[in-house]
């Protein structure tokens, strides 16, 4: 075997048959993955790989290539294909990392989520590439991402009052004022509304800078009261920077700020901010193809918040829960969650306590959205059925005449555009579609959002396979090559 590192000897070898079956279907040749390999290694820092036709050969025919190759052929197959495809599911096997660099199953306590925070997000500032944090990060799916975020539900012992310098912090009064405190949580809220407005390429960074800060600060005594405030703005710092992350494409980068979010969101004990998170990482699995793990973190976020959740909280989750219903095929259960988030919705114009920041961004306009895009999906489960399109459409049209108002929220106004687009096509009228791409795309030019400018293409992508003769959608494949950006990095 050779010196650079790409294989291990396997006595027993067979073919790979996993990962013959990704490739296939990938329409690569050998010569394209040896090339993609390389290129994406080299973004790693690991100089010393080499890969060539002959050693992908050897791959399908069963050699173990070594560490980092398992990660970047995961990452390369999950890009090509849209959806998460693991280590495991290539057939390759690979090392346990650490759980500071790598997965989702960390101690539940308070100084070791100060401490990943701190790394993670030092090590984001340092060394991000195309969220890649080291060779070892990857997505997680299935079992081992849903079984450690079930421990967010297990009672914790009180980790704040047993660090030792608590009781002398608390003689001292602590380093942080409250108008100190005010101003952390005036700052993260600020991001949230730059977030809405321009999407998640622009500030992305600050608010990672600012969570490193927030670390900084919990790495330090602080009162038990001051910890937990801290903790809770860490959580929303955490989980915006890992919302970010998810809107320009990097999404191992994104799955890993949410657990610490959620992480955080436990020592904090905020149970209504912790199911908050737990519906952006179930958004997160609805967008790579995995509705039957969005559906477990949506549920699971249900029961835990059950008895705290605002209503307007209560009603996103069950939102959320007919997405992952959609993208299941299952309309009775859609339909039922979808009449479930309308009624709780309705409770919440007569609660009579303000809600928290972070939610208050689901508007009339976004649950209208929210369900349109569930019909919508609904739809092209059950084979571009006219009848769910139907049901998509009023509701699709009400979200995008709110959002037209809404100077705030530009990157839901394009998505709920874009999204009302595709109901067209469905209903077979390009015409329509093409002027509301259109109007998403001169928007897309404004907000820097991957999100956003990926599905435009996929619509549009549509639009010419469906209705590549009409001068409308002619004319709109020709603007898009011109005038929509590359992919966004993050900065």
């Amino acid at each position: 075997m050779g010196g650079n590192g790409e294989g291990a000897v396997n006595a027993d070898k067979r073919p790979n048959e996993l990962l013959g079956s990704w490739f296939v279907r990938s329409g690569w040749s050998k010569g394209e993955l040896a090339r993609q390999v390389n290129r994406r290694a080299r973004q790693l820092g690991a100089n010393h790989i080499s890969t060539d036709t002959s050693r992908v050969r050897r791959w399908l025919d069963g050699e173990n290539p070594r560490e980092p190759i398992p990660r970047i052929l995961s990452e390369l197959f999950s890009e090509r294909f849209g959806c998460v495809v693991s280590v495991e599911d290539l057939g390759l096997r690979t090392a346990r990392p650490s759980p500071s660099v790598s997965g989702v199953d960390l101690p539940w306590t308070g100084p070791g989520t100060v401490a990943l925070l701190s790394e993670f997000s030092r090590s984001d500032l340092m060394l991000a590439r195309r969220g890649f944090l080291g060779s070892s990060l990857a997505l997680s799916a299935g079992p081992s991402l849903i079984e450690p975020m079930q421990r967010w539900l297990v009672p914790a012992p009180g980790a704040l009052r047993e660090e030792p310098d608590q009781s002398a912090a608390a003689r001292r009064g602590g380093r942080l004022s409250r108008p100190e405190l005010d101003l952390l949580e005036s700052t993260t809220r600020m991001f949230r509304q730059w977030d809405a407005q321009c999407g998640g390429g622009l500030r992305r960074k600050a608010v990672v800078g600012q969570l490193h800060e927030v670390t900084d600060l919990l790495q330090e005594p602080q009162p038990e009261a001051t910890a937990r405030i801290l903790f809770k703005v860490a959580a929303e710092l955490a989980e915006l920077a890992g919302w970010m992350s998810y809107d320009v494409g990097l999404q191992p980068t994104a799955q890993k700020y949410f657990v610490l979010a959620l992480h955080a969101a436990k020592e904090a004990g905020d149970k209504p901010l912790g199911s908050y998170i737990l519906s952006s990482m179930s958004r997160q699995m609805i967008h790579l193809a995995r509705p039957d793990d969005a559906l477990e973190l949506i549920h699971l976020a249900q029961y835990g918040s059950r008895d705290c959740a605002s209503p307007r909280t209560q009603a996103m989750l069950y939102a959320m829960e007919a997405r992952a219903y959609a993208n299941m095929g299952q309309p009775g259960k859609c339909k039922r969650a979808v009449r479930m988030a309308e009624d709780t919705f309705a409770d919440a114009v007569d609660w009579d306590e303000p809600d928290p920041d972070w939610i208050r961004f689901f508007s009339e306009a976004e649950l209208h959205g929210e369900n349109s895009h569930s019909f919508r999906d609904l739809a092209y489960v059950a084979g571009r059925s006219p009848a769910y399109a139907s049901l998509a459409e009023p509701l699709m049209e009400r979200a995008v005449e709110l959002f037209a108002k809404d100077t705030e929220h530009q990157r839901s106004y394009a998505l709920n555009l874009i999204g009302m687009a595709t109901v067209h096509l469905l209903r077979r009228e390009p015409e329509q579609s093409t002027v509301l791409a259109g109007r998403a795309l001169r928007i897309a030019k404004k907000v820097r959002s991957e999100r956003v400018n990926t599905r435009i293409r996929k619509t549009v992508d549509t639009a010419v396979r469906d209705f590549g003769d009409l001068a409308e959608v002619v004319d709109l494949s020709e603007l898009l090559a011109v005038e929509l950006p590359e992919t966004a990095e993050a900065v």
